[in-house]
């Protein structure tokens, strides 16, 4: 039973960090498959152990970082993964659930869409925009490398402890909220006088 919750919760969290990068928890996962026991991918899943899989995916991780830290450049891109990022989490939680649980696959891409999804979503339509406008865009290649480093350390937390990467998603979440918040209150203030 505790490895059903572990593999449901890791599951949660890889695809989670889709929608923050869509290309790091797939790299992750390849890599700890290809290289430990933390993860074993079974077929169709497997082939993200290839070398070919793994040279394409961190070329993908490459070009979205870069495409990331570069005003209004972050804005397409981000639309452009509007379709990508869900898709990966799909994958990813497909690919890490169906290890140790009984969870149908349909099932399983649906809840990586919808939890990939929502995280796209809300760093693309909520917080990017906000970031850039109280910052002239100046904020934005800061809060991009944050984000990249909090889907890689979120993406490995799943695989290897997915109770700590739980407590460490819930922080993030505090701490994205109380950044919306004092973004949003001087702009509140200032149209208040």
């Amino acid at each position: 039973m505790g490895n059903v919750v572990t593999g449901i919760l890791g599951a949660f969290g890889l695809s989670a960090s889709a929608g923050l990068n869509a290309y790091i928890p797939l790299l992750v996962v390849s890599l700890l498959a290809k290289f430990t026991n933390l993860i074993t991918l079974s077929k169709p899943w497997d082939a993200l152990t290839s070398w070919w899989t793994i040279g394409v995916l961190t070329v993908l991780v490459l070009v979205e970082a870069i495409a990331d830290k570069v005003p209004a450049v972050d804005h397409v891109n981000d639309a452009i993964q509007t379709f990508i990022r869900p898709t990966a989490g799909a994958i990813v939680f497909a690919a890490s659930a169906g290890n140790v649980t009984e969870v149908s696959p349909v099932l399983s891409l649906i809840c990586g869409l919808l939890v990939a999804g929502t995280v796209h979503t809300v760093k693309s339509v909520a917080v990017r925009p906000l970031i850039t406008a109280t910052t002239a865009g100046v904020g934005d290649p800061v809060v991009s490398t944050a984000e990249d480093v909090a889907a890689t350390v979120i993406s490995v937390l799943s695989v290897a402890l997915p109770i700590l990467m739980l407590v460490v998603l819930v922080l993030l979440i505090w701490a994205l909220a109380a950044l919306i918040r004092r973004l949003r209150k001087p702009s509140r203030e200032y149209y208040q006088e």
